[in-house]
């Protein structure tokens, strides 16, 4: 997902698109000492995010194994409404690799949205006994 094709189509409107793996709106309990929503709690969001397509994908639950890369590009503040959105980008014999980007939606009376966050990530297929599974092939 790069941003020049924004999954917004429009500041205050809904993605044009997608629909968000994820939403939520972050809480004070969720800051650093600066204010900010602290960075930890996005990357488990952007997990979370990332492993519901893998799943999908896997038709198996999933473990992430590698973060690729991991890009804060703005703030987050308490009270803005967080989407995040995942996309399969590559498909192996057991792993699925997942684009997740993040935005923001602030200021509710004049909308604005804001890519702050992306994110690739890698997870691999388990079977019920946490062994590693072929993905299968799609039709």
């Amino acid at each position: 997902m790069s941003d020049k094709n924004p999954i917004f189509s429009h500041a205050a409107e809904q993605p044009c698109e997608h629909q968000p793996a994820l939403r939520v709106v972050p809480l004070p309990a969720d800051t650093n000492p600066a204010g900010d929503v602290f960075g930890g709690w996005i990357m488990s969001m952007v997990d979370i995010a990332g492993s519901i397509a893998a799943r999908r994908r896997a038709r198996s639950r999933v473990a992430t194994v590698a973060v690729n890369s991991f890009v804060f590009k703005q703030p987050v503040y308490v009270g803005d409404l967080v989407s995040f959105y995942s996309e399969v980008v590559a498909v192996g014999n057991t792993s699925v690799t997942v684009d997740v980007a993040v935005y923001v939606e602030r200021n509710p009376e004049n909308a604005v949205a804001l890519k702050v966050t992306e994110a690739v990530l890698t997870y691999v297929a388990l079977d019920r006994h946490g062994n590693k599974r072929a993905i299968p092939v799609e039709e």
